[in-house]
Parts: structure tokens; C-alpha cells; sequence
């Protein structure tokens, strides 16, 4: 069982709403490869019988296409509430069979990261996740579109990619909560500035840059914040970028230039989770309801920390597009 933690800052702008409880029986999906799947899975069914939650089917799967399948039998049987426990790229997963779908999702935290999670506020433990399905306050959010593909956190380009890749089941499962900082480490003296050309509400811009963004939530890769604006139903993208000191100062591609930039990002990393990061000079935020980003040479494009394709990529936004279960909002 996962240790227990305060419950993050709720990135929604609107407070849920307590619908209607009796939904009629629910769908439990647990993905047996996520780090705390196997455990979880007789846990999260105990849980939720506990609190009076009827269940139509439990599944312990490993594999997306047997998860998709499930997914749309249940749906069309008439399941109108889909419980689905893992991480992020689980999340990721299902949202491309939930979206347009009159469901609600509720989130059972069980991955690495649990980003979607903790925008919602709802603290990584099985059990405060069953009682936030219990209490029946639900939001809508907005969901991202990369080319098409949907996303719930956020998009990057750059270095976040890299570390994705790097973020093998095996270190996930091996290091837990310090696969990401161990990847990290890892790519962070190998990692190279690319151009990027944006295009915005706003207009155009370009930069040689280390890493590009763009959200739809609050958190990116394991509790980094987007852009201290960032909410889940704010109805547009965030997005912030990193330049290159060395492409600025014309020492790319040199040692010197490359110190600067790990540098840089050294100190960038250290304010990422409490969203200081903005008033570095070397990072720009960019708020817009669309993006289309080009880069040179072409970059991996990850989106909720699974790897999706490469640049260039339209960024769009489907607005209120998911219902899904939330935190009761707070007395005031």
C-alpha cells in the first residue's frame, strides 16, 4: 500500500458538484504492469465494496488492446462509471476510449507519477481515492489533443522526452518515486538545444530551447508544475519553454556551452514544483487555447509521459470533454 501524503493543491477552477449516487454499477480496471498494480488490484475491490460501490466487472489487465476492448464492451452494456487504477500512461490510455463517452472516470493513483491525480487534489492512496468515488462530487475538464491524440497533463518536447524514454517498467518498478530524478541524471549530460518554431493565439515566436511544455493540467512529470496558472478546466493550454544559454551565447555544440545549459537546467529543475520556474530569464509561459510547434531537428513528442510520435504537432483543446470523479470541494 502506498505511503500516505497531504493532498495536493487542487488545480480546478470551478469546485466539483455532488451528483447523482445512484449510477447504477461500475467498471474496476487495475493494469497489472503499473507499479503498484498487482498488490492493489484484491485492495481497490475490498475499497470500494466497503463503501457500498457495486461492482458489474474487475479486471486486472497488462495489456492496452485487452483494456480497450473491456473498456467499450462495458460502456456499451450501459457501465456508466469506469474506476481505472495505474498511472499516468494508464490514464492516457483510457481516456481515448472514455472521451465523448457519458461516463465518469474515477482515479485510483497507482503509478509513478499519478499527475492526473494530483490536479484533481486527490491524495496518492487507495484509500482517500475510494472515498472521493464514495462522496459522488464530480468536475468536467478539459482534455488535450496532439495531433489528435488525446493527453490529460501535458505534452513536452526536449528534455522531458528524453527521461521518458529512459523511464523503462523495469527502473519504475526497481527505483518507484526516484525513477524520474535517477533518469534525469542520467540524460541530463547528454541532452542537446533544438529550434522550435510556435504558432499561438498570439502569433509566432521561435527559440533554440531544452524543453518545451504544453499543459492541459497542473502537474508534469511526477508533481513539476506546468505554469502556476495552470488548471484542468481553464478552457486553454499552458505552456512554458526553456531556452539554450549556449545556442544564445554561440557555444552550442561546445563543452563550455553545454555546462551553461546543464546548468541552467540545474536551476530551472529546482523551482519546477513549486512553479517559481516562470521568472527565470531563460523560461517563456505561453497561454493559448491552440499551438502548432515545429522543431528542428524533429523531436519524440511525449505526451503524459508515453512516447507518441514526433514534431511537428498541432496542439488543440477539447473543453469539458471528461467527467470525472473529485475531491469534495472545500468549506469556506
Amino acid at each position: 500500500m502506498m505511503a500516505s501524503e497531504a493532498s495536493p493543491e487542487v488545480a480546478l477552477t470551478k469546485p466539483p458538484k455532488r451528483g447523482a449516487l445512484d449510477d447504477g454499477p461500475a467498471l474496476l480496471v487495475v493494469n497489472s504492469k503499473c507499479r503498484m498494480g498487482k498488490e492493489a488490484f484484491p485492495a481497490a475491490r475490498e475499497a470500494l465494496a466497503a463503501r457500498g460501490i457495486p461492482l458489474a466487472a474487475c479486471h486486472r489487465l497488462s495489456r492496452q488492446k485487452h483494456m480497450d476492448r473491456v473498456l467499450r464492451e462495458a460502456m456499451d452494456a450501459g457501465v456508466r462509471r469506469i474506476f481505472i487504477g495505474g498511472g499516468d500512461g494508464t490514464l492516457n490510455a483510457a481516456v481515448q476510449q472514455l472521451l465523448g463517452r457519458d461516463v465518469t472516470l474515477g482515479v485510483l493513483p497507482l503509478g509513478t507519477g499519478n499527475d492526473f491525480a494530483r490536479s484533481l487534489g486527490i491524495a496518492p492512496t487507495l484509500e482517500a481515492a475510494c472515498d472521493v468515488i464514495a462522496a459522488g462530487y464530480t468536475a468536467r475538464v478539459d482534455v488535450g489533443l496532439a495531433n489528435g491524440r488525446p493527453f490529460l497533463n501535458a505534452v513536452s518536447l526536449g528534455l522531458a522526452s528524453a527521461i521518458a524514454r529512459r523511464l523503462t517498467p523495469q527502473l519504475k518498478r526497481r527505483a518507484g518515486k526516484l525513477a524520474y530524478p535517477v533518469a534525469a541524471v542520467a540524460e541530463l549530460w547528454e541532452h542537446q538545444p533544438f529550434h522550435v518554431r510556435m504558432s499561438t493565439d498570439r502569433g509566432e515566436m521561435e527559440l533554440d530551447v531544452l524543453q518545451l511544455v504544453v499543459g492541459n493540467g497542473r502537474y508534469h512529470g511526477a508533481g513539476n508544475v506546468v505554469t502556476p496558472e495552470s488548471r484542468l478546466d481553464d478552457r486553454r493550454l499552458d505552456a512554458y519553454t526553456i531556452a539554450a544559454p549556449s545556442a544564445e551565447s554561440g557555444r552550442e555544440g561546445t563543452g563550455l556551452g553545454h555546462v551553461q545549459d546543464v546548468s541552467t537546467l540545474a536551476r530551472i529543475a529546482l523551482s519546477l514544483r513549486r512553479g517559481e520556474h516562470v521568472s527565470h530569464p531563460a523560461v517563456t509561459s505561453v497561454h493559448s487555447t491552440h499551438l502548432y510547434v515545429d522543431a528542428q531537428p524533429a523531436q519524440d513528442i511525449n505526451a503524459d509521459g508515453e512516447i507518441i510520435g514526433h514534431t511537428p504537432v498541432r496542439f488543440e483543446l477539447a473543453p469539458a470533454a471528461l467527467r470525472v470523479y473529485a475531491p469534495a470541494p472545500t468549506p469556506h
